[in-house]
């Protein structure tokens, strides 16, 4: 079932690398292990608004949901941030939580390429996440 395309899946890969970095870097706690998704919600409410940030990201957790049977304990509450994520990093691999965030991302990003368009995604992108070289928004 999953949609994404392997370059969208290497996009996202590196996405969530760079997140891992600055959140190593940051004395604050992550938002569990999505830091990424978080980092591009106030960027993306902008475009699409919180209730379309929601039904996207919804969309995505259950196309991949078909890929990563662990994705189905997760649950977007209606300002967009994800629950459940805590309990299951105690409880799944963190292999497994890898392969399903890099899924997760992939998607939510090829869904909305298909809503507002690649450039327009490239470039809120680059705004939440200003680590990401040029080289880097290109798949």
């Amino acid at each position: 079932m999953n949609r994404a395309t392997p370059k969208l899946r290497d996009f996202a890969e590196r996405l969530i690398s760079i997140g891992v970095i600055e959140t190593k870097s940051s004395a604050s706690k992550p938002p569990a292990v999505f830091t990424v998704i978080e980092k591009l919600r106030p960027c993306l409410a902008q475009v699409v608004g919180n209730l379309g940030f929601t039904a996207v990201l919804s969309r995505a957790l259950a196309i991949a949901n078909a890929d990563v049977a662990w994705l189905r304990a997760i649950h977007v509450k209606p300002d967009g941030s994800l629950e459940g994520l805590d309990e299951l990093e105690a409880k799944v691999d963190p292999q497994e939580i890898a392969e399903g965030r890099v899924i997760l991302l992939a998607e939510f990003v090829s869904l909305l390429v298909e809503l507002i368009g690649e450039r327009i995604v490239l470039q809120l992108v680059h705004q939440a996440v200003p680590k990401v070289s040029k080289d880097d928004l290109f798949w």
